[in-house]
Order: structure tokens, then sequence, then C-alpha cells
């Protein structure tokens, strides 16, 4: 590019022009592609920030990686803990054993998740240890028919810690009257909140032996449940544990037991982005209206450039300057708009809340009540790169008229 035609080019993007309505929609156009960078930085973040959480808190709550067997009895399980403990990726593992139930106290019953732990080893798979507001893990011992729940199930019920629970589990006795459910009154010995209503609202943890008791599983257990080095290998030795056990067991890892929500925040991700993409293609049409109107403001100076000497490919190049530089501004101001109220966004959101006295985020719909926000310049770069490859593209029709001006027949009328 000639020295000349990038000066002409910007003195006509900063000179004051005679239309002013030229003026206003070249001040639409870059608000336009500002406000669409920006709204797709901010929305990409968060959907990040918003998988990431809820991948944060369900593995905190859940275990990378399950190994269970056909019909949900493990019988031999210390061999089988013993092979899966020995994969180099396998940071701890334990047995677990899962059931459902219903917890009544008072007038109220709720259905639960039951699951029997050992304490000492569940600590070193999931963070439910750190994640308890009353008593801890420690205090399920064996025998003592303890019980740990989560802080909305604890609500609903009603009942405190030393409260005494009855847990109903389906799996009863034969009597003449028919199928009785098997009854076990449980001390509540702790009360954990992990911030997601489907743990905190339907989870509960007894010791291990006293639910293989409850169950009548004698010394089975439903399964082996791991905590990995690196939790993105989770396919990777889920293959290997499954081509090393038994085919009576199957190993089942975090993506496979959550794959249909991540698919659908993974869907939802990419429709935003296509979505708000829009708002950047309306302020690329904003910018070749810009410039349609300047080559017809500009048809003297045409002229008079194409007279001095200047090839069409120079006036193109010149009418180009100015569209990219209406996009570059809107890009950056996006850019630079979108990084601050992504940083911020938590800040934000609470301030509107607290203005307006409501709250964007119930918890018992989305999972988790707080916005958050993941910001990746990997996507900020592919952002800014894709709306500013879109403003050079909008140019190039414009340009390419400007460039097809006649001198002759842009003077007749002057």
């Amino acid at each position: 590019m000639q020295p000349f035609e990038l000066l002409i080019g910007l003195r006509y993007t900063r000179a004051k022009r005679r239309n002013h309505f030229i003026s206003f929609i070249s001040l639409i156009s870059v608000l336009g592609m500002g406000l669409g960078v920006m709204a797709l930085i901010v929305v990409l973040s968060v959907m990040n920030g918003f998988q990431k959480e809820i991948r944060a808190r369900m593995l905190g709550a859940s275990p990378h990686l399950e190994v269970v067997a056909d019909g949900g009895r493990l019988y031999d399980w210390q061999s089988v803990l013993a092979k899966v403990a020995q994969h180099p990726q396998v940071a701890a593992a334990a047995p677990y054993v899962n059931g459902q139930g219903m917890l009544s106290f008072g007038q109220s019953v709720q259905g639960v998740m039951v699951r029997g732990i050992e304490p000492e080893r569940e600590s070193a798979i999931t963070e439910l240890a750190e994640k308890m507001k009353v008593g801890s893990l420690s205090d399920l011992r064996s025998g003592e028919f303890g019980i740990v729940i989560g802080s909305d199930l604890a609500r609903a019920l009603g009942a405190r810690v030393n409260d005494k629970v009855l847990l109903i589990a389906p799996q009863g006795q034969i009597t003449p009257a028919g199928m009785m459910p098997r009854l076990k009154q449980f001390r509540v010995t702790g009360i954990f909140e992990i911030g997601m209503a489907p743990y905190d609202s339907t989870l509960a943890l007894i010791h291990m032996n006293d639910a293989q008791k409850l169950f009548q599983l004698g010394d089975a257990v439903t399964g082996i449940s791991t905590k990995l080095r690196d939790i993105e290998l989770a396919p990777r030795v889920a293959r290997e544990l499954q081509n090393e056990l038994p085919p009576e067991l199957y190993a089942s890892d975090w993506t496979q037991q959550n794959s249909n929500y991540f698919r659908a925040v993974q869907m939802e991700k990419r429709m935003m982005f296509i979505i708000l993409s829009l708002i950047v293609a309306v302020a690329a049409f904003n910018i070749v209206s810009t410039l349609v109107m300047a080559v017809t403001d500009k048809q003297a100076d045409i002229a008079i450039l194409r007279t001095l000497g200047a090839s069409p490919r120079s006036i193109m190049r010149i009418f180009m300057v100015q569209g990219v530089m209406i996009g570059l501004i809107g890009t950056l101001l996006g850019v630079v708009g979108g990084v601050l109220l992504a940083l911020n966004i938590s800040a934000v959101i609470s301030f509107i809340e607290h203005l307006f006295g409501i709250q964007f985020l119930a918890k018992d719909v989305y999972y988790i009540s707080e916005l958050p926000s993941d910001l990746r310049y990997t996507e900020v770069m592919l952002v800014g790169g894709i709306s500013f490859l879109i403003s050079l593209l909008a140019t190039l029709y414009p340009s390419w008229r400007a460039a097809q001006t006649q001198p002759a027949e842009a003077l007749r009328y002057e």
C-alpha cells in the first residue's frame, strides 16, 4: 500500500463530513461492532465458567471413575480394588454402596440417594469432607448408624444434628401382609453443602457397613470409586481398566455419567456464538452502507484523484482503509469492554441483583446460584480476529464500486 493511500483513507475517517448522516451511521457501525464483540466475549466466558463450575462441583461430590458389576453387586471387591489402585493414573480408590430410600422426620418425608462410604477412604476420593457445614465425615462409624445429609435435605425435613431420622429402604421382607420395607433409625451426625441442588437435596451418606446391612448385601458392595490424577484422561483410563477387568465388570468415567449435560452445554455455547455473531454481521452491514454513502459523497474527490494519476486499485485501497478503521476501532472497543466485563461479571450481576431486588440464578433450577466467568484469551483472539475479518470483507464491495468511478461522469454535475 502506498503512503498516500493510507493518509487519504485516514483523513477521510477523521474528517467532518458534509453529510452528518454518514457520520452517524459510522458511529453506529463502531458501536454495533463493539457491542457484538463484547457480547460474544462475555457470553463465551460465562458459558466456560458455568461449565467449569458445574464440573468442579459435580466431581467434588462424585468420583472421577467407577467400576461396577452387573446386577449392582460386587462380591470379590478387595481384589478388584487392588487391581484398580495399581493403575498409574489412579490416585485413590475406595468401595461404596449405592441405594435408594426415603427419609422421614416428623411429618416430612423425602426421597434420597443413599451412599455407603468408608469415611477415611472417601476423603481421598471426593471433597465432601471439606464441604461439611456441621459435623465431620469421620463421625460416621460402623454399627452406630449415623447419617450425613445435605443442607437442602435437612431444611426440607426440618432435621438438625443429633436428631433421629427414619430411613426406609425398598428391600424388605415378605410377610403374610405382603412385602414390608425395611425401616432403620439413624442419627444425623453432620450436614454438608456442595452448592448444587441435586446433591444438597437428595444425597445421604452412611457408613458402608451400615449400608450393607440396610440393603442386605452381605459382604458385597455396589462398586469401586476412584480419583484420577488427570481428569481429562478419564475416558482413556476407563478403556484400559475395562480391558484388564473381567467382562462382568464395567468401568465408567465422569464424561459418560454426565455426557448429556456436557453435550447440551457445548451445543448451547455454539448456538449462542452463532446467534451473537449476528450482531457483528449487522455492524458489518452498517459498514457497507457507510462506505456506499461515503463513495457517493466523495465522487468529486475520486475523480480528482483519478485525474492526478491514482489507479483504480489505489482508490479501492483508500476506502478499504476507511472501512477497516471503523471495524478495527469497534473490535478493539469490544475486546476491551468484553474482557473488563467478563473479569468483573460477578460484581456487576451482584450489583444489579441488589439494586432491583431480584435473583438471576436460582440454585434449584441452574444448579448454581452465582454467575461464574472463565475468560480464555484464545477465544478473545478468535472473536476479535473473526470480527475484524468480517469488517474487512464488508469493505470490499463499496471500495470496488469506488474504484469503478469514471472521472468524467463524476465531474459532469459538479
